[in-house]
Formats: C-alpha cells, sequence, structure tokens
C-alpha cells in the first residue's frame, strides 16, 4: 500500500509567526482517518519566521525529532541543554520523565523545518536531548540513518523501535530501499518523485506499508526525509 497525501490536504495553521502544516492531528486540526501512522504520531511541516519562534513549553513521554530544512533553529531546555541546529542537521528530544523547552528561530531568514514525534517505548525515562550535524554530501544518492533506537549505530538515540532516515536525489535519479513490510514507512520528498511508479509532489506525505521493495524515483532535484517504526 502506498497513499499519496497531497500538501494541499494536510491540516493547516497560520499564526503569523508560524505557518505550519500537519500531516496528522494535531492541536486544533483533527481528522479521524489521519491521527498517525503505526508509532508515528506528529510530522509537522513548519516555517518559522525571522527572530520569532516557540516560547518555553512541556512535553513528556515523546520522542521528538527536528530536521531542519533550511535556516536554523536554536534549543533551550530546562537540563540546561542549548544548541543551534542548521540545515540538513537534526535534534531529538526524548522528553521522558518531562521537560520544558524552548525552539527559536534566531535568525534574520525564515527557517523551515520537520518535526516529527513518535511514540516512546520507555515511558517515564530520564529526559535527554542531543543534536548532530549530517553533511548533505553523505546522503547524495543513498539513504543515511540519522536517528534510530539503537545507541550503537553511530546515529542520534531515540527511545522507540523507529530509524530517520535521510537522501538527497538529483532530478533523474533513482533510489531504492527493501522495507520490512509489516512497518509503517512514511516519506516526505521536497521535489516530484515516483515511488513505484506512483507520482508524488513537493511536501506531500507518502504513508507506506505492505511493501517488500521501493524504488524512488526523482522528477526533480529532491530531498527525501523518511522514517520507519513500528
Amino acid at each position: 500500500m502506498i497513499d499519496i497525501r497531497p500538501f494541499a490536504t494536510l491540516g493547516h495553521a497560520d499564526h503569523g509567526w508560524l505557518d505550519a502544516r500537519h500531516h496528522f492531528s494535531f492541536a486544533s486540526y483533527y481528522d479521524p482517518a489521519r491521527m498517525g501512522w503505526g508509532r508515528i504520531r506528529v510530522w509537522n511541516d513548519d516555517r518559522i519566521a525571522a527572530r520569532s519562534g516557540f516560547p518555553p513549553h512541556p512535553h513528556s513521554d515523546m520522542e521528538i525529532v527536528t530536521y531542519v530544512r533550511s535556516g536554523a533553529i536554536s534549543h533551550q531546555d530546562s537540563l540546561s541543554n542549548k544548541g543551534r541546529t542548521a540545515a540538513g542537521d537534526v535534534q531529538v528530544m526524548s522528553a521522558g520523565t518531562g521537560v520544558v523547552h524552548s525552539e527559536f528561530n534566531l535568525e534574520d531568514e525564515e527557517t523551515a523545518l520537520f518535526q516529527i514525534w513518535i511514540e516512546t517505548d520507555e515511558r517515564g525515562a530520564q529526559p535527554s536531548w542531543g543534536a548532530m550535524p549530517f553533511p548533505r554530501e553523505d546522503r547524495d544518492g543513498q539513504f543515511q540513518l540519522l536517528a534510530s533506537g539503537d545507541p550503537d549505530d553511530g546515529a542520534l538515540t531515540i527511545h522507540a523501535d523507529a530509524r530517520v532516515l535521510g537522501a538527497s536525489l538529483a532530478a533523474g535519479d533513482a533510489i531504492e530501499f527493501a522495507p520490512d513490510p509489516a512497518r509503517h514507512l512514511y516519506m516526505v520528498p521536497s521535489g516530484r518523485v515516483r515511488v513505484n511508479g506512483i507520482a508524488a509532489g513537493p511536501r506531500d506525505g507518502i504513508a507506506i506499508r505492505g511493501e517488500d521493495r521501493l524504488r524512488i524515483e526523482a522528477e526533480d532535484e529532491a530531498e527525501l526525509v523518511l522514517v520507519d517504526a513500528a
């Protein structure tokens, strides 16, 4: 099953400083058919105006992955963590027993990012935060592991049976991926692609299950972000 969720059908909230698109039910956007995909609960496509952002707010028992598409985001939390994550890089926060954090675009330009929430496998864990640079050239024509539940794989660690991967394709290039058909995959491309021959547009959501082989062909230059979860 490959289900295309066109960008125009996503939930939308425009707060002035924040222009958000919701792939799944979130805040005031509710669609009973889009409550999540497997353990993936939230995928927000956010554009944050220069010199603005999310003031301090709490989370608990959720794995939160932020993939910065352009610009940069600056993090600060109640655990005394501080950091700036730039375009192409990733930060993760395991909210665990509870953490208060803020996320601000301190740049003079708009920041675009994906905020992805994955249901935790370890409720009541010690909260934590981390970030890593992932140079885009390292994922040209191939998927690169960005975060996972395996603490020994060299990527960022989350407390969930899930993997977050990224790839970059030039127009006309293709990439293949062999998923477990029982798992839930969700992918968002930045440009036009075909997945096993099925067309998807820029920033569309692509929900995949029951496939043991994927061939992703790029019609435009495209950045791919893929989550493979239970």
